[in-house]
């Protein structure tokens, strides 16, 4: 396992479509354990391979509850909404207001290619809309109502919700 750099605006690769998976191979598996240590190193919550480099259909997502691997995921429904500051690891110490669907219905692989559906609300359903975007080469800030804004901390620290 290691960390990967996370690609930030800028970077053309996180405005490319992604590939789909057809077969997972372990240079995928390593990708996902590697995401995972990324993702946690850096305090978000989610991530997509084209944010570490790779044009492949993979999210991770832990928003504390249950870690998630979503192989070429597929929002199938969606219904409510709900606004909220959002960020990204991808456009670092920023975060925006963003409305996203309060309930998500999602078709994914999981690390086994075996298919499975996740129903999603609130967090977890925002984070889910965030990633799958990445995996189209859409940012949240194409998103954004208003302006940007700076994260900051009382501590000092940078944090973000999202990736």
């Amino acid at each position: 396992m290691a960390l990967r750099n996370v690609r930030v605006i800028g970077d053309d690769v996180l405005r490319k479509k992604c590939r789909e998976v057809k077969e997972l191979k372990e240079r995928d598996r390593i990708l996902i354990d590697d995401m995972f240590d990324t993702m946690y190193e850096e305090n978000g919550v989610g991530l997509a391979a084209p944010q570490v480099g790779v044009l492949k259909r993979i999210v991770v997502i832990d928003t504390g509850d249950n870690p998630l691997v979503l192989i070429n995921p597929v929002i199938l429904e969606t219904s409510g909404e709900q606004t909220g500051d959002e960020g990204c690891l991808s456009l670092p110490g920023k975060s925006g207001k963003v409305t996203r669907p309060n309930y998500v219905k999602v078709k994914a692989l999981d690390e086994n290619m075996e298919e499975f559906e996740l129903e999603a609300t609130e967090l977890l359903a925002r984070a889910v809309c965030h990633e799958c975007d990445h995996l189209d080469g859409v940012l949240y800030v194409d998103k954004v109502e208003g302006e940007l804004n700076t994260v900051e901390y009382d501590d000092g620290e940078e944090e973000y919700w999202e990736e």
